[in-house]
């Protein structure tokens, strides 16, 4: 029996997996997670499932370079009738220009992977082709390319220029194109969980570090010490203050993160999400976390429940400020996606005021750059709704980062922010949070 190269089993999981991105539309995290659909992932060992992540995140992080540098190479441009020609180019040119994997691998395992591909097994000289002249003469190009340009869908990069200049555009590109650290939240003494993680204590209180394995190995993890989120991803559920005692609703739940910050606050929160199976793996976390909530599964726009004393409203949105976390997001997402995402944002900002009690507070956040899923949300519904007013933020809750607090009193966090020497460790998500009192 022909035995299969070594390494050829990772690149092909790795193609699935950006074809099931840029073809089908499936997200990155979905894919991964989904054993059924992707039942070789699973059969990998754990050094080859880092590989897959590792080139699959890269190649959508620096995809249009990418595809920029292999364009020069193809005469005729990619062949439209074997769709596996473009994963293959991807894969091995990720490896030559960016991943320290030595050429000759890079090249033959993409070869082999169109030959493995009936549809595409003629085109094996054109790969083969293409990725040599990748080795020679794709890494004396790559570096002189704009890639600020070129991976940013031109939508987004438009958008950003216009919001935030030409700059800080620019700034939050160079920001996404790095793998960020791992950030934490811990439930208690962050400074000793930081130097066991071998991390650091950030301001707001998180834990970053370098994770190097898999995370259900880390130090705590087992005992439910700390959960994965990002360091702006926590600031939100803080602006409620003091919570102890106080029912809360966080209103599109899941996977939790915020739920267990309430919970670990004090709060005796009812945890909400139209998806059952989400609220199952958000009880799962919570299990591991030693925290309790209570949980409803129903859509929060039909939803009639007692009003409660704070409402966290975590709108589905773009989620274009999570792009460093989740690169496949740039190229899922398109402009069109905003008009029903920000009608559903109108709908719970709406409903959400009969959710609270008279005096109570509702926290509006989205993990999204575009101020039409922030800014104007928050003044749409202000210009309208007499029974709520605006509780400014100040720098002494969020401990005093600079530039992060609007004029307008609301939160706003940027990819580029909090810049550091060693890129992973810089940056955070890009947020918007605004706080409410209702009269």
């Amino acid at each position: 029996m022909k035995t299969e190269a070594p390494g050829l089993a990772a690149r092909r999981v790795a193609a699935d997996i950006l074809d099931g991105v840029l073809r089908r539309g499936r997200p990155l995290d979905e894919q991964i997670e989904d054993q059924q659909a992707m039942l070789g992932i699973g059969s990998l060992a754990e050094r080859d499932r880092a590989l897959v992540r590792n080139i699959v995140a890269t190649a959508l992080r620096r995809l249009g370079t990418l595809r920029h540098v292999l364009g020069a190479f193809l005469e005729r441009g990619m062949p439209a009738d074997a769709p596996r020609v473009e994963a293959a180019l991807l894969v091995g040119a990720t490896q030559i220009l960016f991943l320290d994997v030595p050429d000759h691998a890079a090249v033959d395992l993409s070869v082999r992977l169109v030959q493995a591909d009936r549809r595409a097994a003629h085109y094996s000289g054109l790969v083969n082709a293409v990725l040599r002249r990748v080795t020679q003469d794709g890494r004396e190009m790559s570096p002189h390319l704009d890639a600020a340009k070129l991976d940013v869908p031109e939508w987004l990069l438009r958008r950003w220029t216009d919001v935030y200049g030409e700059e800080t555009a620019h700034a939050i590109a160079r920001a996404n194109a790095q793998e960020p650290a791992l950030d934490l939240t811990v439930k208690e003494d962050a400074p000793s969980w930081a130097a066991r993680l071998r991390g650091v204590t950030l301001p707001t209180g998180s834990v970053r570090m370098v994770a190097h394995g898999p995370v259900s190995l880390l130090p705590g993890f087992s005992e439910g010490a700390w959960w994965v989120q990002d360091a702006a991803a926590a600031l939100p559920a803080r602006l409620f203050g003091d919570v102890r005692g106080l029912r809360i609703a966080d209103i599109c739940a899941a996977p939790g993160g915020k739920t267990a910050q309430l919970a670990a606050m004090g709060g005796q929160v009812t945890a909400v999400d139209r998806s059952e199976r989400r609220l199952i793996r958000l009880m799962e976390n919570l299990d591991r976390l030693n925290l309790a909530a209570e949980t409803a599964a129903v859509d929060a726009t039909e939803w009639q429940p007692e009003p409660f004393d704070g409402v966290l409203i975590d709108a589905p949105c773009t989620s274009t400020g999570t792009i460093r976390r989740h690169p496949d997001i740039a190229w899922l997402k398109s402009e069109k996606d905003l008009t029903a995402l920000c009608d559903l944002q109108r709908r719970l900002l709406a409903k959400s005021v009969d959710f609270v009690k008279p005096g109570g507070t509702i926290v509006y956040c989205t993990c999204s750059l575009e101020p039409e899923e922030g800014e104007h949300q928050i003044a749409n519904l202000l210009a309208i709704e007499p029974r709520l007013r605006r509780q400014a933020i100040s720098l002494s809750e969020i401990d005093g980062i600079d530039g992060i607090v609007t004029a307008d009193g609301d939160l706003r966090t940027l990819p580029c922010l909090w810049p550091n020497t060693d890129p992973r460790m810089g940056g955070m998500d890009g947020f918007f949070a605004a706080r409410l009192v209702k009269a």
